[in-house]
């Protein structure tokens, strides 16, 4: 299995590599106001998909702390000798809250 994977990383490689060497005449991005960028192609395309993988990643964020913390709040319920008073917030409070 893990010459078949090894393979499969190969192969891409391989693959992203011709297709820097097949797209390395310089093109130009045309921005507001008259502004240019010329590089190559290649360079352009990774920056696009550097560009798009960080904003994914920093639209994520919000749900995966959101998601942390109920992890959080459910370990804090489970654990042993932590018995919940008559008080304390139900655990559905937050759903309400947050308004979902």
């Amino acid at each position: 299995m893990r010459v078949f994977v090894w393979l499969l990383r190969a192969f891409i490689f391989f693959a992203l590599f011709a297709f820097a060497l097949n797209n390395s005449q310089e093109a130009e991005v045309r921005w507001f106001f008259g502004h240019e960028w010329r590089a190559p192609m290649v360079i352009i395309v990774l920056v696009a998909f550097g560009c798009g993988a960080a904003l994914g990643v920093l639209a994520m964020v919000p749900a995966w702390w959101k998601h942390r913390r109920v992890a959080q709040r459910q370990q804090q319920l489970s654990e042993p000798g932590s018995a919940p008073s008559a008080e304390a917030t139900p655990p559905n409070a937050s759903v309400v809250r947050d308004g979902l």
